[in-house]
């Protein structure tokens, strides 16, 4: 039987239940299906996995701001998102800017401080092919369409991009029911070959009446610290284009393809791969949310301990602590009404946020 915590999701009739769930039990049944139904798998970081295959779930944004009350993600870790999306929203591929205020993406930087794929280099400047380069038959833009930028490099090379941003703002104040208004982070060819292609790829804007909706499709997606970042940073985002342009903020729907916990590396990662099976069991006997405490501590006294540097690798123990709590009523985010690329840090409050204590997770690099 599966815990209330996530049972009651699944009575709520479909037809109210985004209006009805006012907490971020969504996020806590991700944790669940992916600790319950996944499997193991190692993977490029040497921290190995639990995962599951295209989670998806959707928040009505109306009832509160998405931040997860299950864990602390205030402070430090607030001001963190906040900078990494307007860092997106300049466009920028350097992180001199972003790691004056945290260094989540200076382990994939160059030595000269740029990624060779950056988030908002493509949000806001995606190559464009020039006439030449074009293929028979294929239709762009000329450099005077209102988002082509022309821009020359120190050697005189000309490279032509689009604002996909712009693109969208325009379009929902002109042409509002458009089905058009994707923006898209991956490049196939650049993909290739980068040090680490986007997870959070593409997202789309739909509105439906007089609410903007945005919906995130993510190829992969770090369950314990990734995802909760996603799930705030692109409701912030989706707020922030509602309020530029006239509509009341809807609803963030979420894919994640692969959606994965970490679960330690060596001989405690290994563990998993023989016992899951053990731990899924435990699982589905849980009845109430205090179960999933028994099982943690099951699981500590089974696995091999973490070795030494290495503490924190495994984020089931934690996720467990997650599912045991009770999620807390939503906080409130005010924007400021300012341009969107005008948006600084100081432009962004969140409000009445009431959150449990907060759990350690160790980055997989």
């Amino acid at each position: 039987m599966r815990p209330a915590a996530v049972a009651s999701i699944h009575a709520i009739p479909v037809r109210t239940r985004r209006v009805e769930l006012h907490h971020m039990r969504q996020y806590l049944e991700l944790v669940d299906d992916a600790l319950a139904t996944g499997t193991y798998k190692p993977n490029r970081t040497g921290v190995d996995t639990i995962a599951t295959f295209s989670g998806q779930y959707t928040v009505d944004l109306a009832a509160g701001f998405p931040l997860l009350t299950t864990k602390r993600m205030d402070g430090y870790r607030w001001n963190s998102l906040i900078h990494e999306v307007l860092w997106y929203l300049s466009g920028e591929e350097h992180v001199r800017n972003l790691s004056e205020e945290t260094a989540i993406w200076d382990a994939w930087a160059d030595d000269e401080g740029r990624l060779d794929t950056a988030y908002g280099r493509f949000w806001r400047r995606y190559p464009v092919p020039s006439e030449t380069d074009a293929l028979p038959g294929e239709t762009w833009p000329d450099d005077a369409h209102r988002w082509v930028t022309v821009e020359t490099d120190a050697d005189g090379t000309e490279r032509r991009t689009f604002d996909q941003i712009a693109y969208v703002l325009d379009t929902l104040r002109e042409n509002p029911h458009s089905r058009r208004m994707v923006v898209n982070a991956w490049h196939p060819a650049n993909a290739a070959v980068s040090t680490l292609p986007p997870c959070h790829y593409t997202f789309v804007v739909t509105v439906q009446g007089d609410r903007l909706n945005l919906h995130l499709t993510q190829r992969s997606g770090d369950i314990a610290l990734g995802v909760p970042f996603n799930i705030a940073a692109y409701a912030l985002l989706a707020h922030a284009l509602a309020q530029r342009t006239g509509f009341e903020v809807g609803e963030f729907g979420h894919t994640v393809v692969d959606a994965h916990v970490y679960c330690g590396r060596g001989e405690r990662g290994e563990w998993y791969a023989d016992r899951l099976p053990a731990l899924q069991r435990r699982l589905a006997d849980v009845e109430a949310a205090a179960g999933y405490r028994e099982v943690r501590a099951w699981l500590e006294e089974t696995a091999p301990a973490e070795a030494d540097g290495e503490a924190g690798y495994d984020h089931v123990p934690g996720l467990l602590e997650q599912l045991s709590r009770t999620p807390r009523e939503r906080p409130q985010i005010e924007i400021a009404d300012v341009p969107l690329d005008e948006l600084t840090d100081d432009d962004i409050e969140i409000v009445d946020y009431d959150c449990a204590e907060g759990i350690a997770f160790a980055v997989a690099e």
